[in-house]
């Protein structure tokens, strides 16, 4: 079928069924995205420059001279930089727990489209291998998908097959939810949790990307970015799609 006709169906469906928003949970009639509508789509806070180069996150208001980004303050990154899409409240909130929690794999298309959106992402992103955080097996089978794992898929979408996504980190420790623990507590989690996965190889001339849905503390990536190095990576960076 050909893009015309796929988007002519689309349309035809949209008619019959119509889509909700993942926000405000009315119906979705025009604007940019299939699953927020344009109200809701405003609400989006995509990152902008200036940012803080080690998570991503924007710094407010006029910048007079460098700042120490306060998510950044006890982090001592294993990786060179980092680089976000969009904070974690509001509409990106939804479509980031649209996802995650209620397994709303329709949203992958929008997630794409503000990928392109945000200022510098595609850049960033061109020509790198990305390496999703991994999920343990045990909870990747009962969650049937891994979010980075589909966010590095999503990316590699955005710059139109310019970058490719290598498996390479496995979770060998099955840890409990992070959510409600603070960076030492995190720190503490993660201990040994990853390690390379079998057959892995790693090419040191080759930027790598790590990518997870959310960067909070950065605690997970740091401890995925240590194995990495260990494994001879000398170009690491990250990348997530919220932050917050």
């Amino acid at each position: 079928m050909t893009p015309f006709f796929q988007r002519l169906w689309r349309d035809k469906l949209d008619i019959v069924f119509p889509r909700s928003c993942v926000h405000c949970g009315g119906v979705v009639d025009g604007g940019d995205y299939r699953y927020l509508c344009p109200h809701c789509a405003k609400l989006l806070l995509i990152v902008q420059s200036p940012h803080c180069t080690t998570c991503g996150h924007p710094f407010f208001g006029e910048m007079t001279e460098a700042r120490e980004c306060e998510h950044c303050e006890a982090l001592v990154p294993r990786f060179d930089q980092g680089k976000t899409a969009v904070l974690l409240q509001g509409a990106g909130r939804s479509v980031v727990h649209a996802l995650k929690y209620h397994g709303g794999l329709y949203v992958l298309e929008d997630i794409v489209a503000i990928m392109r959106r945000t200022p510098g992402y595609a850049d960033y992103v061109r020509g790198a291998v990305l390496v999703p955080v991994p999920l343990h097996p045990t909870k990747e089978e009962k969650r049937k998908f891994n979010q980075s794992r589909l966010l590095a898929e999503c990316a590699v979408a955005a710059v139109d097959g310019e970058a490719e996504v290598q498996s390479v980190l496995r979770r060998v420790v099955n840890t409990i939810s992070q959510t409600h623990y603070d960076r030492a507590a995190r720190q503490e989690n993660l201990k040994n949790a990853f390690a390379l996965a079998p057959g892995a190889t790693l090419n040191p001339g080759q930027r790598y990307i790590l990518v997870d849905d959310v960067f909070t503390t950065g605690s997970t990536l740091n401890s995925c970015a240590t194995v990495l190095r260990r494994g001879g990576v000398l170009s690491l960076d990250v990348v997530t799609f919220g932050h917050g």
